[in-house]
């Protein structure tokens, strides 16, 4: 007879789960021990959070939801910005928690917590398993949850007792039926011919594409409305990639490090078409200047984004790529002569040149330049400071993906994330980008990309700060540098040594050029450390 803890194992190979990223304790240990009989895949992490954030490049990077684990209470808990950062994002991730024993729950026993109730504002869904003949229904509803409307973690909480408690016979059910979750896909028939009406009547329509294009694989959707009607594009940051970068139709990234070509078509369109977008403080900061000169066409899988931070003239509730479907199929439309025009002047003359510093790489120019050099559909993961808007606005996409945290912007999620999607596409260059920051929130990872053999390539923004908080400090704080100057004796190339990681450090564009090209010629994982002037603003 199978326990808990072999039937949680069949339950992964029964979702077709090939690897799972975890770090063990004495609660999820019945689990650990099942899953040697197995041929999933088990990466160690190096902290818990970084389980979820690699659970989540993997996610993003091949489509399937990611899975993670970590033990009761401290184990838990580390994973909890992992999952708040995957619920910003909408990122399907299954997580997998181990508890105490049922009949201490509540006493405050060693490594107990509550972690469904610590959880809650920011999973989809989460379970405290009660049974272990529950087990099975718990696993099918958790991976529909996470993968199905508006994708996003869920967590499933296993007492050690039900881990190991057996089980006469094991059935995995073939579908997941939950009374009151029926996500809405096909968009209202009237909705559609209302929007497609209105498009056929705009002077100066613009889409407006968020990540929900990308999540719900509407992306050649949208490419092909575009080049059908000729209206130009504009994405938020998570939105990055809807487009390859040099499309004709395709702006750029909006909002308040955005480019100005893209900002200044939102400000001056009649008809916006927001696809799967929440309209965020940092991609529109002022809506109601908006909606006072434009039209708002809302597509969302949830209906709870739209109309919530920008109007909506004509919500539709639904599936984005069945909806833009529906739209190709009924708008016959071109957009004005002098529009097309208009826009295509300020992409071309609304560009800004940073100017080089001597003895410094210049890192928007170093960006551009060195996404020409990866493969077509290679896939570059950002971190959060200056370094996400300097490969936001320069990174140059074409088949491949541009991964970044834009919701909770949480520091110390590139390293992990591109194990994650290392992991998942492990035949594509995968490249990590980080400031000397965020690099320490992370870089104990360097010992799962060793241990691995995971050709993972990173590249350190080093200028010494934490630079976009000393840039806030700089306009609003009179310039009083508080917590923000780091250590410029550290020493990254001897970190990356200690793992065996081969490096290099660059002082100019022509240094950083030569050891990228190194670099990408390098078999397995590499540093490069691009020193930057701490002047260098985010845009």
């Amino acid at each position: 007879m199978p326990n808990g803890a072999q039937i949680m194992v069949k339950c992964l190979e029964n979702e077709g789960v090939s690897v799972v990223f975890g770090y063990p304790g004495a609660a999820i240990c019945p689990f650990y021990d099942a899953l040697l009989d197995s041929n999933i895949r088990h990466i160690l992490v190096r902290q818990e959070q970084n389980a979820g954030h690699a659970a989540s490049g993997y996610a993003r990077a091949c489509g399937k939801p990611g899975v993670c684990v970590a033990t009761s209470g401290p184990g838990a808990t580390n994973l909890v910005t992992g999952l708040a950062t995957a619920y910003m994002d909408s990122i399907p991730i299954v997580a997998i928690t181990g508890q105490v024993r049922s009949d201490l729950l509540g006493r405050d026993v060693f490594q107990e917590v509550d972690i469904t109730g610590c959880c809650e504002p920011f999973t989809k869904h989460s379970y405290l398993v009660k049974r272990t003949e529950d087990l099975p229904r718990v696993f099918k509803e958790a991976f529909h949850i996470a993968t199905t409307g508006r994708p996003g973690p869920v967590l499933i909480d296993i007492p050690i007792d039900i881990q190991q408690n057996t089980l006469e016979h094991f059935v995995y059910p073939e579908k997941a039926d939950i009374i009151g979750y029926k996500p809405r896909t096909q968009g209202h028939p009237l909705q559609i011919k209302r929007a497609a009406e209105l498009i056929q009547t705009a002077k100066r329509p613009l889409l407006f594409a968020g990540g929900g294009v990308l999540s719900s694989g509407a992306k050649r959707d949208l490419v092909a409305f575009a080049e059908e009607t000729g209206i130009p594009v504009v994405s938020t940051m998570m939105g990055i990639g809807v487009m390859p970068s040099e499309h004709p139709l395709y702006l750029g990234m909006l909002g308040s490090h955005g480019v100005p070509a893209a900002n200044r078509a939102i400000h001056e369109a009649d008809v916006l078409i927001l696809c799967g977008a929440r309209v965020g403080d940092r991609a529109v900061a002022s809506p109601d200047q908006i909606t006072e000169k434009a039209k708002v066409i809302h597509i969302d899988i949830d209906p709870a984004e739209i109309g919530k931070n920008m109007k909506a003239h004509i919500p539709i509730v639904g599936n984005i790529r069945l909806v833009l479907g529906s739209l190709r199929e009924k708008v016959r439309y071109h957009v004005p002569e002098d529009w097309a025009n208009t826009v295509q002047d300020w992409k071309a003359n609304l560009r800004r040149c940073p100017q080089p510093v001597d003895g410094f790489v210049e890192p928007r120019t170093f960006i551009r330049d060195f996404s020409g050099m990866l493969p077509s559909k290679a896939i570059l993961v950002a971190d959060v400071g200056q370094n996400q808007i300097w490969c936001a606005n320069n990174f140059k996409i074409r088949e491949g993906r541009f991964l970044t945290t834009g919701g909770m912007g949480t520091m110390g999620y590139s390293l992990p994330a591109a194990v994650g999607a290392k992991v998942a596409r492990p035949s594509r260059q995968v490249v990590a980008v980080c400031g000397d920051g965020a690099f320490q929130m992370c870089m104990n990872e360097l010992g799962t990309i060793a241990q691995n053999h995971l050709g993972v390539k990173i590249i350190i923004m080093r200028n010494v700060r934490l630079g976009m908080v000393r840039e806030l400090q700089d306009k609003q704080y009179q310039g009083r540098h508080a917590a923000t100057i780091l250590d410029e004796t550290l020493n990254f190339r001897t970190i990356a040594s200690a793992y065996g990681i081969p490096s290099a450090d660059a002082n100019s564009n022509e240094e950083a050029l030569q050891a990228a090209r190194n670099m990408l010629a390098t078999h397995g994982p590499y540093l490069l450390v691009c020193n930057v002037s701490p002047d260098t603003p985010s845009i």
